[in-house]
């Protein structure tokens, strides 16, 4: 399903495919260096590229919900791990 922060994505994907890039993958990624690349090519392959990492990015979040997720690299999502509090444990028996 497409969020209206997808939609603002692909807007921007469709003037400038690097800067949809920049969003999703950050500053000084290789993501970006790839898209300003394939965007120096022809306008066509850098569209397409920026396209597939919003088409990813949405994958992540219906799999792993919103925010529940890291971008790795590549197109590659992780879920966010997050360490739970155990419970107390008794003491063991005769040890002190």
């Amino acid at each position: 399903m497409v969020k209206g922060s997808d939609f603002l994505l692909i807007i921007v994907a469709i003037f400038c495919p690097p800067v949809a890039a920049l969003f999703i993958s950050g500053c000084c990624s290789f993501d970006l260096v790839i898209n300003i690349l394939l965007c120096l090519i022809g306008l066509l392959p850098g569209h397409i590229h920026a396209f597939w990492l919003i088409y990813r990015k949405m994958k992540a979040e219906e799999r792993y919900g919103r925010g529940g997720y890291i971008y790795i690299g590549q197109g590659v999502y992780e879920p966010v791990i997050t360490e739970r509090a155990l419970p107390a444990q008794p003491p063991p028996y005769g040890a002190v």
